[in-house]
């Protein structure tokens, strides 16, 4: 049996890397199902993005032409980069404009996952029985 690998790459999610890497950390080197229940019970905001880009790695290995065993998809990789930052500004006292950045991140995730093994072809009951009674 062979491991296959695919990836998914979700970028400028409205977070702090910082934030994401946190959530991220939870299920590193899990499988794809126990990190998906782990995700839905964790309070913090990232969970959500951090979820929606192990599922759609996972959707991208079991549609790759491949037939993949879906108990076998493990999470080979997951990191988190710092996105693109936003400078904007917020009106203070005095007229005056105070600067602030909107922080993004970008999450990678690459799923792994075995081919299911082939059963070994048999002839059908049928062509066995005739061959039974021509002997």
């Amino acid at each position: 049996m062979t491991t296959h690998f695919t990836h998914a790459y979700i970028k400028g999610t409205d977070s702090q890397p910082r934030k994401t890497n946190i959530v991220a950390s939870l299920v590193r080197d899990r499988y794809v199902a126990d990190a998906l229940v782990i995700l839905e019970h964790t309070p913090r905001r990232a969970a959500r993005a951090v979820a929606k880009a192990i599922e759609s790695a996972k959707a991208n290995l079991l549609n790759s032409g491949v037939s993949i065993d879906p108990k076998t998809i493990r999470i080979a990789r997951i990191s988190v980069t710092a996105g693109t930052r936003i400078r904007r500004y917020v009106p203070a006292s005095r007229g005056r404009a105070l600067p602030f950045e909107k922080i993004s991140s970008n999450i990678f995730v690459e799923v792994a996952g075995e081919e299911k093994a082939k059963k070994p072809a048999t002839k059908p009951q049928k062509e066995q029985a005739d061959k039974k009674e021509k002997k």
